[in-house]
């Protein structure tokens, strides 16, 4: 189970058991001597991907080798097939670039028109709580029709979720605050130190960091710093929404990590869908005591504003459904691919939004306030491939 923040490089891993065997095939094998005489390499399914960008079920399967009995050729000296040659696969060729190229579309629609509504209508614990309830209502309706298989549901898998998606329900609407203060590009910037506050909880719980993880946070820091002092939008509440959402997804994988662990065969999109759900419980009464007497005078305004209540009414409903989706094709992308590249993905994904945000809405950026971005992004790609290596060689130790 891969939980991760679609919009950060930090990577929380708990791998479930949605990629399974399939080893019925050998007793199908035998010759009737029950003997294989002469055998040959060629693929067999082993491993089914059970989530598509809109949480289908998917056919992109893993192979590896198995052994088959060889007919008899009646041709002369048959080409040798290379030893551990893999079929090529174009269909996983085309498949990784969609993937990549709907999780960066997704997002980048989602910001456009979560701030364009945030502009005319300035509630974002309503709209955080909207995002989370079409994403309940997405999840629902392929669960309910069996596109999606739906997991086992028990009192102690609810009990679990209920930290993570506390934790998960202060990320969202605190960023969601964040968007409606200052520019959309100034909060990514600020959200890129969140590798920054993961090390340090997780240091803190008792993990131990190489001094390259310690490094690569050095230039995130100083990044995001020189970023918000030449912040033309700057807001304190933008600011500080921005970095408790980073603090409510650490929190979230963290706590993820330690109370999940008996729950692996969850898939990701299905531990996504319920905790969107549960958030939804925890956000919306919380709205109402907030903001939820100004919604009636806010709506009126921004009606006479937008001048048609449908173009609200269209905005609105697309930053729900490309909220959930890019969250989910973030699910599919890691699913797909290798954290390394998914880190490497996720950094440009992020300078794809921000330069995206600045040409539509037409923010201006000063040059060290550019240069602070660019330093905080860099730092973060940094952090994502010092964190992997890291990974890795504890991996080869044990």
């Amino acid at each position: 189970m891969n939980l991760i923040n679609p919009s950060s490089s930090t990577i929380t891993s708990f791998k479930p058991n949605s990629r399974f065997s399939i080893n019925a095939l050998p007793k199908l094998l035998l010759t009737q001597n029950n003997k294989i005489p002469h055998c040959q390499s060629i693929p067999a399914f082993t491993s089914i991907n059970g989530c598509s960008p809109f949480g289908l079920s998917s056919s992109c399967l893993s192979f590896r080798h198995f052994h088959l009995p060889r007919a008899a050729s009646s041709e002369p000296n048959p080409e040798p097939e290379k030893a551990g040659a893999v079929p090529k696969l174009p269909l996983k060729k085309v498949q990784l670039p969609l993937v990549f190229g709907l999780w960066y579309f997704q997002n980048i629609v989602f910001n456009i028109y979560n701030k364009k509504v945030l502009n005319l209508f300035p509630f974002p614990w309503l709209l955080a709580s909207f995002q989370l309830f079409v994403g309940s209502i997405w999840m629902l309706v392929l669960w309910s029709l069996k596109l999606q298989p739906c997991p086992k549901i028990s009192k102690p898998f609810i009990i679990a979720l209920l930290g993570p998606a506390l934790f998960h329900t202060i990320g969202h609407i605190s960023a969601c605050v964040s968007f409606s203060k200052v520019a959309v590009s100034f909060t990514h910037v600020i959200k890129s130190s969140e590798p920054v506050f993961s090390v340090l909880f997780s240091s803190f719980l008792g993990d131990s960091y190489p001094l390259s993880v310690w490094l690569s946070i050095l230039p995130i820091v100083l990044g995001c710093s020189l970023a918000a002092i030449t912040e033309v939008s700057f807001n304190f509440q933008g600011l500080w929404g921005a970095l408790i959402s980073n603090v409510g997804f650490v929190l979230r994988n963290i706590y993820s990590k330690r109370s999940l662990q008996s729950f692996k065969e969850v898939n990701g999109l299905n531990l996504y869908g319920w905790i969107s759900i549960i958030s939804l419980l925890y956000l919306f009464p919380v709205a109402i005591v907030v903001e939820g007497s100004q919604w009636l005078e806010g709506y009126r305004r921004a009606i006479e504003a937008v001048g048609k209540p449908s173009t609200l009414y269209i905005w609105v409903l697309v930053s729900g459904l490309f909220y959930h989706l890019y969250n989910q094709s973030s699910y599919q992308a890691l699913d797909e691919i290798s954290p390394l590249t998914f880190s490497v993905g996720n950094t440009m994904k992020r300078v794809v939004v921000i330069i995206s945000t600045v040409l539509v809405f037409r923010n201006p950026v000063r040059p060290l306030n550019a240069l602070g971005s660019a330093i905080a992004i860099f730092g973060t790609f940094l952090y994502s491939q010092a964190n992997l290596a890291s990974k890795k060689k504890g991996d080869e130790k044990n």
